[in-house]
């Protein structure tokens, strides 16, 4: 192979010598050279294959061999490797075999033991346990006794105290049923009707006006002999009383024919009975209209007082508020709606007793007024000789004590209970001096500057 590559490196360097040497010559010489180094390739290169092919047989008999002696030593160890392992194997099993053998005698040994030590603790398990469980149920026996007594006392009471507030709401039930039989009762009748509604709006204009406001059994008409149930008083002209005439009326037998016609569910019957408490209404309103109202002694409406709110619920359902306000001049009122037009004649009663009472308030404030002027001026009249007393004083102190000074700065002074009897003047011992006023006020002249 080496020598191979020394040929033709041989050949590379000769080539170009010549390439060299004729670089100048003509062109065919050039082509010869070039037909020469073709051969010349041709037959190195035959040489090389040649020689390459020879190689390589070569070497692969030698590659052959160095296998086969490799595989016939691997061979070899292994076959020793394989003895060996089986000897080591047959070793080690029957080593095995001696330490599971002593394992398991050990094994057997320690299980009887535990097999001994878990029976008797078992045994001492289930002794304590049967005789725990005896102290158990001996106690919850106990105690099961104990609270089942308690709670069926305890049962036995509240069923007892239950009995008893039955045993109550049953009297209540029964006095509340002759109530109710009372209360039908009276219904019944068309004066106590008249009475039950008359007790309920008095109370209500009782609750809401002053006693004076208003008036009970009332000819609201001069002369009349028709007398209303209730009337409220209302300022008129010229100091004047002007009546808002105000009647109850309950047409319970019409009302009550209307509820069973409601609850039977007969649209003929509901509308037969609508029509019969509507005609009720408005005889009553008529009523009203003609007997107790008449202006000016009256207002120019009257109210009519249905006491129950369903009643009035059942007019106002109807439309017959307008019908009759227009046609006889009555408003219908229940018992939430009265409540609410009192309450609004109380405002306009308070609004106008304001009204009156503001003339006389501008009056007293005019008076006060008038003395306020007064009282100012005398003020000023009390200042101007408050003014002129002290300038009286200034003079009178500063002037003559100043005089009387100078005169007695040579008298020797004596003491006060001497000199309160000298000058007649009323002296109490650590007190001051009081002089006495003189009988006569023609003194002050004597006295010189």
């Amino acid at each position: 192979m080496l020598y191979l590559v020394l040929l033709l490196a041989g050949d590379v360097l000769l080539v170009a010598l010549l390439v060299r040497s004729f670089g100048s010559s003509p062109a065919r010489q050039r082509e010869e050279l070039e037909d020469w180094l073709d051969q010349r390739l041709a037959a190195q290169s035959e040489e090389y294959d040649r020689r390459l092919r020879a190689s390589q047989a070569a070497l692969a008999d030698q590659t052959y061999t160095a296998v086969r002696g490799v595989g016939e030593t691997l061979q070899s160890s292994v076959q020793g490797i394989g003895s060996l392992m089986t000897n080591s194997q047959a070793a080690q099993q029957k080593t095995l075999e001696r330490r599971l053998q002593s394992l398991e005698l050990t094994n057997e040994q320690k299980l009887a033991e535990m097999r001994r030590t878990l029976a008797e603790s078992l045994a001492a398990l289930q002794a304590e346990n049967a005789r725990k469980l005896d102290e158990i149920r001996h106690t919850v026996d106990e105690q099961l006794q104990d609270a089942l007594q308690k709670r069926v006392t305890e049962s036995f009471q509240a069923v007892n105290a239950q009995l008893e507030q039955v045993y109550k709401g049953l009297g209540e039930m029964q006095n509340l049923a002759a109530d109710v039989g009372g209360l039908k009762q009276v219904l019944s009748g068309v004066k106590t009707r008249g009475i039950l509604g008359e007790i309920q709006l008095g109370a209500i204009l009782e609750e809401i006006l002053a006693p004076e406001q208003y008036d009970t059994n009332v000819a609201t008409i001069p002369g009349s002999t028709q007398r209303v149930e209730f009337a409220v008083k209302l300022p008129g002209v010229d100091g004047g009383t002007v009546w808002l005439p105000i009647d109850s009326k309950f047409p319970g037998d019409t009302y009550a024919h209307l509820q069973e016609a409601a609850a039977s569910g007969d649209p003929k019957a509901v509308a037969d009975a609508r029509r019969a408490l509507e005609q009720v209404i408005r005889s009553e309103a008529k009523d009203i209209r003609q007997k107790y109202v008449e202006p000016p002694y009256t207002t120019a409406f009257g109210i009519l007082f249905l006491p129950f709110e369903g009643l009035y619920a059942e007019v106002v359902n109807s439309g017959l508020l307008e019908a009759l306000q227009r046609e006889y001049q009555v408003n219908v009122a229940g018992p939430s709606t009265m409540a609410a037009l009192l309450n609004s004649l109380q405002m306009g009663f308070k609004t106008l007793a304001i009204q009156k009472r503001s003339s006389e308030v501008w009056q007293v404030l005019g008076a006060v007024k008038t003395e306020f002027e007064k009282f100012g001026q005398g003020l000023g009249k009390m200042q101007e000789r408050l003014r002129q007393t002290d300038e009286e004083l200034d003079r009178l102190i500063g002037v003559r004590t100043r005089a009387i000074n100078r005169k007695l700065r040579a008298v020797q002074s004596l003491d006060e209970p001497a000199a309160a009897a000298l000058l007649e003047l009323d002296a109490e011992p650590g007190g001051p001096v009081r002089a006495r006023l003189p009988e006569t006020a023609g003194e002050e002249n004597g006295w010189e500057d």
